[in-house]
Protein backbone atom coordinates (compact mmCIF):
# COMPACT_ATOMS: atom_id res chain seq x y z
CA UNK A 1 0.00 0.00 0.00
CA UNK A 2 1.33 3.33 -0.93
CA UNK A 3 0.47 6.86 0.28
CA UNK A 4 -0.44 8.90 -2.69
CA UNK A 5 0.02 12.50 -1.10
CA UNK A 6 3.88 12.12 -0.95
CA UNK A 7 6.66 11.70 -4.28
CA UNK A 8 9.44 8.99 -4.96
CA UNK A 9 11.39 11.52 -2.54
CA UNK A 10 8.94 11.02 0.05
CA UNK A 11 7.82 15.02 0.13
CA UNK A 12 4.44 15.80 -0.13
CA UNK A 13 2.37 16.99 -2.90
CA UNK A 14 -0.80 17.46 -4.55
CA UNK A 15 -1.55 14.13 -6.37
CA UNK A 16 -2.18 14.71 -10.60
CA UNK A 17 -5.77 13.71 -11.22
CA UNK A 18 -5.66 15.08 -14.99
CA UNK A 19 -5.28 11.97 -16.63
CA UNK A 20 -8.28 10.55 -15.03
CA UNK A 21 -11.95 10.22 -16.29
CA UNK A 22 -14.53 12.16 -14.56
CA UNK A 23 -17.12 10.51 -13.05
CA UNK A 24 -20.31 10.58 -10.68
CA UNK A 25 -18.67 10.61 -6.94
CA UNK A 26 -20.39 10.36 -3.56
CA UNK A 27 -19.47 10.48 -0.59
CA UNK A 28 -22.12 9.62 2.81
CA UNK A 29 -20.02 10.75 6.24
CA UNK A 30 -21.83 10.61 10.05
CA UNK A 31 -20.84 11.72 13.14
CA UNK A 32 -22.59 12.65 16.39
CA UNK A 33 -22.49 15.55 19.14
CA UNK A 34 -23.91 14.48 22.81
CA UNK A 35 -24.78 17.10 25.17
CA UNK A 36 -26.84 17.65 28.19
CA UNK A 37 -30.97 16.35 27.93
CA UNK A 38 -31.50 20.22 28.31
CA UNK A 39 -29.39 21.27 25.59
CA UNK A 40 -31.06 18.43 23.46
CA UNK A 41 -34.70 20.23 24.57
CA UNK A 42 -33.55 23.75 23.62
CA UNK A 43 -32.60 22.77 19.98
CA UNK A 44 -35.53 20.07 19.59
CA UNK A 45 -38.07 22.88 20.89
CA UNK A 46 -36.56 25.58 18.64
CA UNK A 47 -35.79 27.94 21.91
CA UNK A 48 -32.63 29.12 21.39
CA UNK A 49 -32.05 32.89 21.39
CA UNK A 50 -29.79 32.51 18.16
CA UNK A 51 -32.39 31.05 16.16
CA UNK A 52 -32.75 27.17 14.36
CA UNK A 53 -29.76 25.65 15.57
CA UNK A 54 -29.90 22.93 12.64
CA UNK A 55 -30.26 25.24 9.96
CA UNK A 56 -27.46 27.25 10.97
CA UNK A 57 -25.34 23.80 11.43
CA UNK A 58 -26.92 22.52 7.88
CA UNK A 59 -25.51 26.10 6.42
CA UNK A 60 -22.56 26.01 7.75
CA UNK A 61 -21.78 22.57 6.91
CA UNK A 62 -23.07 22.82 2.81
CA UNK A 63 -20.57 25.95 3.12
CA UNK A 64 -17.41 23.85 4.79
CA UNK A 65 -17.76 21.15 1.99
CA UNK A 66 -17.40 23.92 -0.84
CA UNK A 67 -14.18 25.39 1.62
CA UNK A 68 -13.01 21.75 1.75
CA UNK A 69 -9.43 22.74 -0.42
CA UNK A 70 -9.09 26.01 1.48
CA UNK A 71 -8.64 24.12 4.73
CA UNK A 72 -7.02 20.61 3.71
CA UNK A 73 -3.72 21.37 2.14
CA UNK A 74 -3.53 18.66 -0.43
CA UNK A 75 -7.39 18.28 -1.49
CA UNK A 76 -8.36 19.46 -4.84
CA UNK A 77 -11.33 22.04 -5.49
CA UNK A 78 -14.10 19.99 -7.07
CA UNK A 79 -17.35 21.47 -8.45
CA UNK A 80 -19.82 19.76 -5.65
CA UNK A 81 -22.86 19.24 -7.40
CA UNK A 82 -24.90 18.08 -4.23
CA UNK A 83 -24.89 18.54 -0.45
CA UNK A 84 -27.38 16.47 1.85
CA UNK A 85 -27.48 17.32 5.48
CA UNK A 86 -29.56 15.74 7.70
CA UNK A 87 -29.88 15.91 12.14
CA UNK A 88 -31.43 13.37 13.82
CA UNK A 89 -31.73 13.89 17.41
CA UNK A 90 -32.25 11.16 19.54
CA UNK A 91 -33.87 11.81 22.81
CA UNK A 92 -32.83 8.66 24.63
CA UNK A 93 -28.83 8.70 23.93
CA UNK A 94 -29.02 12.73 23.99
CA UNK A 95 -27.48 13.12 20.78
CA UNK A 96 -28.05 14.86 17.66
CA UNK A 97 -26.76 12.47 14.98
CA UNK A 98 -25.20 14.30 11.34
CA UNK A 99 -25.33 12.75 8.49
CA UNK A 100 -23.97 14.46 5.41
CA UNK A 101 -23.92 12.84 1.73
CA UNK A 102 -22.03 15.10 -0.95
CA UNK A 103 -21.67 14.51 -4.91
CA UNK A 104 -20.09 15.94 -7.59
CA UNK A 105 -19.12 14.98 -11.21
CA UNK A 106 -15.08 14.90 -11.14
CA UNK A 107 -11.91 13.58 -11.53
CA UNK A 108 -11.21 12.61 -7.49
CA UNK A 109 -13.50 11.54 -4.41
CA UNK A 110 -15.31 13.61 -2.02
CA UNK A 111 -14.28 11.82 1.10
CA UNK A 112 -12.88 14.90 2.69
CA UNK A 113 -15.84 17.82 1.35
CA UNK A 114 -18.45 15.32 3.09
CA UNK A 115 -15.79 14.70 6.29
CA UNK A 116 -15.39 18.69 6.45
CA UNK A 117 -19.20 19.64 6.41
CA UNK A 118 -20.09 16.75 8.68
CA UNK A 119 -17.41 18.27 11.47
CA UNK A 120 -18.10 21.82 10.60
CA UNK A 121 -22.39 21.21 11.26
CA UNK A 122 -21.15 19.77 14.35
CA UNK A 123 -18.97 22.55 15.32
CA UNK A 124 -21.65 24.71 14.61
CA UNK A 125 -24.22 22.97 17.19
CA UNK A 126 -20.84 23.10 19.70
CA UNK A 127 -20.64 26.97 18.86
CA UNK A 128 -24.33 27.90 19.07
CA UNK A 129 -25.06 25.87 22.12
CA UNK A 130 -21.84 26.32 24.31
CA UNK A 131 -22.78 29.03 26.56
CA UNK A 132 -25.62 26.32 28.37
CA UNK A 133 -23.19 23.39 27.35
CA UNK A 134 -19.43 23.43 27.03
CA UNK A 135 -19.62 20.17 27.92
CA UNK A 136 -20.76 18.76 24.71
CA UNK A 137 -18.86 15.99 22.79
CA UNK A 138 -18.12 15.16 19.12
CA UNK A 139 -17.32 12.12 18.21
CA UNK A 140 -17.33 9.00 15.45
CA UNK A 141 -17.06 11.21 12.66
CA UNK A 142 -16.20 8.87 9.42
CA UNK A 143 -16.97 7.89 6.61
CA UNK A 144 -19.97 5.37 5.62
CA UNK A 145 -20.06 5.27 1.96
CA UNK A 146 -18.13 5.98 -0.94
CA UNK A 147 -18.85 5.41 -4.90
CA UNK A 148 -17.45 6.26 -8.20
CA UNK A 149 -13.88 6.13 -9.80
CA UNK A 150 -11.24 3.60 -10.15
CA UNK A 151 -12.07 1.90 -6.80
CA UNK A 152 -15.27 1.90 -7.33
CA UNK A 153 -17.63 1.35 -4.44
CA UNK A 154 -16.73 0.95 -0.62
CA UNK A 155 -19.50 1.29 2.11
CA UNK A 156 -18.62 0.35 6.25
Amino acid sequence: MQLTHFNQAGDAHMVDVGDKAATQRTAITEGFIQMQPETLKLIIDGGHKKGDVLAIARIAGIMASKKTAELIPLCHPLPITHVDITFNPDIEKNHIHCQTTVKTNGQTGVEMEALTATACALLTIYDMCKAVDRGMVIQSIQLLEKDGGKSGHWQR
